[in-house]
């Protein structure tokens, strides 16, 4: 089938996973196609063999490389404001990115799913409930496979589950068929400026719906996407921890309740009960329920869910066991890349915690989870660049400066760690900070934790 794209000149812009997913697929429609990335393809790890098809510009962002080009894809991770995509903009070529191509295309309906905490766990858990009720579905997007991979494969009997970042929706004219805000809290402030302009991003799930029969789930209990409902173009649901509402899920007491347009005949059925939630914390249960809202919305029955819910035990780096030694118990939660999200972490324990904090800072608030971890933990140990940060604020709080201690790499707090830590103990990393300091992504930085702890 002729695809718009053919024949057209392509600037595919930063080589990591979802350049890389661009360059294999752009060819396959016949269009040209030329990679840029500030790095070479050595520090890139790249034989460029492998793309026999495909013209390379590496190690800067020449200008020249927007010569007679009709479209320009942005990797995820490549800043708006970049000097080679504001020349673009000057230009007048159009941007574009994976997902935005992936939604032009897809013949399934498509479910989409953000939010600045929660997004990857509940995106899984609503591809599993969607299996459950006997869809063939992919998941994918901002995690797991680039759909683009595989789009010749899906059937408009199908359905499709993608997890979308700020950064993908930042530029996007397309929006999902189901479209699913769960929270928006300060993060990515780095790359948006202002939460303004970082919620804004985060609009653009739903902005772009065209049809009455859309859907957009939104989250009750959070004001910044409670704030956003006004501007929903199809219907509304949600899922709350904290009250009854119309068309959605909510808790109440101990029961998760599925109602409204998410019910099957609108009326109030309860699909199990809290204590059926495998995963700790008061965020999960909402994370629960958004999957149970939005896979409802989906024409997937109660009854089917309370059985996939049981047997979800989260996905890897999310408050994941690693290891439990002479009674301590180790905990990945490296995802944790904000403030927000290690509050979440540490109000899911009672049990005393050594905290490790680490990475570098998003310029974001982070008073307020230090004041609860000063509460909570043994000792912090804080690795990486926000060392500094993390002891003032510390001394801000007027917290007791032993309680505090820096070191410089992960293995040295995981090593601190093991030394202070009492049976009965949670060592917690969650660091509140990217990994870019000195990983490439969450993903590594939560593996070197898991093989350093094995290997104590």
């Amino acid at each position: 089938m002729f695809d718009p794209l053919n024949e057209k000149k392509i600037v595919v812009l930063g080589f990591a996973r979802q350049g890389k997913a661009l360059a294999r697929w752009l060819p396959t429609l016949g269009a040209q196609v030329i990679v840029n990335d500030g790095k070479t393809a050595e520090q890139l790890h790249l034989n460029t063999a492998d793309y026999p098809d495909v013209e390379f510009a590496l190690g800067g962002h020449p200008e020249s490389v927007l010569d007679n080009v009709d479209v320009v894809c942005i990797s995820g991770g490549v800043p708006l404001d970049l000097p080679i995509v504001q020349a673009a903009l000057a230009r007048e070529i159009p941007l574009t990115n994976d997902a935005q191509l992936f939604l032009e295309r897809c013949p399934a309906p498509i479910i989409g799913i953000t939010g600045s905490a929660g997004k990857t766990t509940t995106t899984t858990l609503t591809g599993e409930l969607m299996k459950a009720a006997g869809f063939k579905t992919w998941i994918g997007g901002n995690i797991g496979d680039v759909l683009l991979d595989v789009l010749p494969f899906i059937r408009p009997s199908d359905r499709v589950v993608m997890e979308l970042s700020s950064f993908q929706l930042e530029l996007m004219t397309a929006s999902p068929d189901i479209a699913a805000i769960l929270n928006i809290t300060p993060n990515h402030l780095d790359r948006h400026g202002t939460m303004e302009a970082y919620s804004r991003a985060k609009a653009n799930i739903f902005l772009h719906q065209q049809d009455t029969r859309n859907i957009v789930v939104l989250g009750r209990d959070d004001a910044g996407s409670n704030a956003l409902a006004g501007d929903a173009f199809g219907q509304l649901a949600w899922f709350s921890a904290r009250e009854m509402v119309t068309d959605g899920a909510f808790l109440a007491g101990q029961r998760l309740v599925l109602t409204g347009i998410a019910s099957p005949d609108r009326q109030p059925h309860v699909i199990g009960e809290r204590g059926d939630i495998p995963l700790r914390g008061d965020h999960n249960v909402l994370n629960v329920l958004a999957a149970c809202a939005i896979s409802g919305v989906a024409e997937v029955k109660p009854d089917v869910m309370i059985d996939a819910v049981r047997a979800f035990q989260g996905v890897p780096h999310r408050m994941q066991v690693v290891r439990i030694r002479r009674g301590v118990t180790y905990v990945n939660d490296s995802i944790a890349t904000a403030p927000e999200r290690v509050l979440a972490a540490l109000r899911s324990y009672d049990e005393p915690i050594v905290l490790l904090l680490g990475g570098r800072d998003k310029k974001l608030p982070w008073q307020e989870m230090m004041a609860l971890a000063l509460q909570k933990t043994r000792q912090i140990i804080a690795f990486g660049e926000v060392g500094d940060l993390v002891q003032g604020v510390a001394r801000s709080l007027h917290a007791d400066p032993a309680q505090v201690v820096c070191v410089s790499t992960l293995e040295e707090a995981i090593k601190a760690a093991a030394a202070v830590a009492q049976a009965g103990d949670i060592v917690l990393l969650s660091p509140g900070g990217t990994s870019y300091d000195a990983y490439v992504d969450f993903a590594a930085r939560g593996d070197e934790f898991r093989e350093l702890v094995n290997g104590l």
